[in-house]
């Protein structure tokens, strides 16, 4: 696989499962809205937050380690609502999710967050990503169309 940038497109045109770090239990945020809507749009949504049993009608993970292997063997793509400063810890769990399962296939950073450090990190696993990027607004103004 060709580690670096993955065109956000691709990524939600053949990916449909996605683990979501830092996803909310608050249906104002975008850590709400944009799991729910890539939910409502057919993609199968894992929510991971440490202080939730349950986010949108989906069992919710305190990490990514911490997903059943049945559940982490799944994952395409990790979507992160996590600060920048948390990018490469994410990294980490990911890079260590595809040594366990082969997989998650692709980091994908939420719109305004952007880390060198986890991208260091992830090109030496082999682990393509996208950063600073928003998956609803992509998808609506690139996928819907296509789908």
């Amino acid at each position: 696989m060709v580690t670096g940038t993955a065109s956000p497109v691709e990524v939600l045109e053949k990916y449909r499962t996605i683990a979501v770090v830092g996803a909310s239990k608050n249906p104002e945020k975008e850590a709400y809205t944009v799991p729910r809507y890539l939910k409502d749009h057919g993609y199968r949504i894992i929510p991971v937050n440490p202080t939730a049993t349950e986010v949108m009608g989906e069992t919710a993970y305190h990490s990514l380690l911490e997903m059943p292997e049945e559940v982490g063997r799944t994952v395409d793509v990790v979507e992160v609502f996590r600060p920048s400063d948390e990018l490469p810890q994410v990294a980490l769990q990911v890079a260590e999710m595809k040594k366990r399962y082969g997989r998650p296939f692709v980091f994908w950073a939420q719109q305004g967050l952007e880390s060198e450090e986890a991208k260091g990190i992830l090109e030496r696993n082999g682990i393509q990503y996208v950063m600073d990027a928003c998956m609803r607004a992509v998808h609506q103004i690139h996928v819907k169309k296509t789908v």
